[in-house]
């Protein structure tokens, strides 16, 4: 069985007009999509697999960025899902290149909206548009806390472009 693994891409692709993403987005990563997230009833991606998908990407975003998760760990923080909302638009299936993009479009005092996108290049098939608040929480108390300036300096400025929902 293999395993699906997304690694950042060092520069950003040429977008196509049907990706509902900001031209300026500067974090991109690519993967295979193996074969050990797949339904078991229909040969396909299997739902679950996308919120993994959605989690190592924001988990990619924010490493480059330069706070990891063992960073946070240190700091006695850590980044919770507060709410996911995703719109499956197509189908993958094992061995699809994907590509995916993620970033950030609101920020408040404990929590930030991270986008996510995934489309598969080889037919400009947008597969799943996502929508995700984290709170970075005190893992002592299990409580949002103040998202330091240091931070939200580390990152691009937020996006006021979201992806577009489906029936939207």
């Amino acid at each position: 069985m293999t395993t699906t693994r997304f690694e950042a891409r060092p520069t950003p692709p040429t977008l196509h007009p049907n990706w509902p993403v900001p031209a300026d987005i500067s974090f991109w990563a690519t993967a295979r999509v193996g074969d050990e997230g797949m339904s078991h009833a229909v040969p396909h991606v299997n739902n679950a697999e996308y919120v993994r998908w959605i989690d190592r990407l924001a988990e990619l975003a924010t490493d480059a960025a330069g706070f990891t998760r063992e960073w946070h760990l240190e700091q006695g923080s850590m980044w919770f899902v507060v709410r996911h909302e995703i719109d499956y638009r197509g189908e993958a299936f094992a061995n699809d290149e994907l590509l995916a993009a993620t970033w950030l479009h609101t920020f408040t005092r404990t929590s930030v909206r991270r986008d996510t996108f995934f489309v598969r290049p080889s037919d400009d098939r947008v597969i799943c548009v996502a929508n995700t608040r984290w709170a970075l929480v005190n893992l002592k108390t299990r409580r949002p806390i103040r998202i330091p300036a240091t931070i939200k300096a580390s990152f691009p400025p937020p996006h006021s472009v979201t992806v577009e929902r489906a029936g939207a």
